[in-house]
């Protein structure tokens, strides 16, 4: 039954995506960066559903990724730069968010760059926990260290399609809006934005689980005291030299 309910919210949560995505895949800025910027859908939905049957991932999960995938489809729209959230805000509030704290820039990407490792940290934590068995301290700092990782190759893939379209093309999707520093200041903040998901997360479970302690102190324990590296080599090579010679004997 729990798995026939996250099965029909997942189902949910992906059509209201599609019907999203599809409302602003009508009529946008750029077309060509918005082509550029969906290449994330095109490789995230099918990997999803792919697999949904053999890694069914928590509706915590689902739901985080739904958020962020529906915040990249409105920066696919306008382009990163041109989001008109202080406008949105000023007709909402009456006050521009953009005046209230200084900003000279458009931060719409800051903001989703800081979420990219806020929202997916928590999917990505679970990945570690089910798929690797990371426990302990191993189970933040991981997927921590992946969130930083993937946050990096983004940002290659950013400098690689600037240099690779050039023009305005590039220039949009770089989103750079002037900063030399942009990518830089968009990894930090993934990378704030993902220790912040792993120290909520710690919190919970520091206060539910009640073998938090006993499972940090045995992930930082040594299992194997034996060296790695040039011993382990040796001790393969000599096992395998030893199952040769039974097998010549035979």
């Amino acid at each position: 039954m729990p798995l026939e309910r996250n099965r029909r919210y997942t189902l949910t949560l992906c059509v209201l995506l599609l019907a999203f995505w599809g409302i602003l895949a009508i009529a946008p800025v750029d077309r060509p960066t918005w082509v550029l910027e969906n290449v994330l859908f095109v490789i995230a939905i099918p990997l999803l559903a792919l697999t949904y049957r053999r890694l069914t991932l928590s509706r915590v999960s689902y739901t985080l990724i739904f958020v962020f995938l529906c915040l990249h489809a409105v920066g696919a729209h306008y382009t990163y730069s041109l989001v008109p959230y202080d406008q949105w805000a000023t007709q909402l509030t009456g006050t521009s968010v953009n005046e209230s704290l200084g900003w000279q820039r458009n931060h719409y990407d800051r903001f989703v760059h800081f979420l990219f490792g806020a929202l997916l940290g928590y999917p990505v934590r679970e990945l570690f926990v089910r798929v690797a068995g990371a426990r302990g301290f191993w189970g933040y700092f991981l997927p921590l260290v992946m969130m930083m990782a993937a946050s990096m190759v983004y940002e290659l893939i950013e400098w690689w399609a600037a240099v690779k379209f050039g023009g305005d093309l590039g220039m949009h999707y770089l989103g750079t809006q002037g900063d030399e520093w942009d990518g830089q200041r968009d990894m930090a903040l993934a990378s704030l934005g993902a220790l912040l998901a792993m120290a909520v997360t710690s919190m919970i479970n520091l206060a539910l689980q009640r073998d938090f302690a006993r499972e940090w102190q045995d992930s930082l324990r040594v299992k194997r005291p034996e060296p790695l590296g040039e011993v382990a080599v040796v001790r393969m090579w000599r096992a395998r030299r030893a199952k040769r010679g039974k097998r010549s004997e035979a």
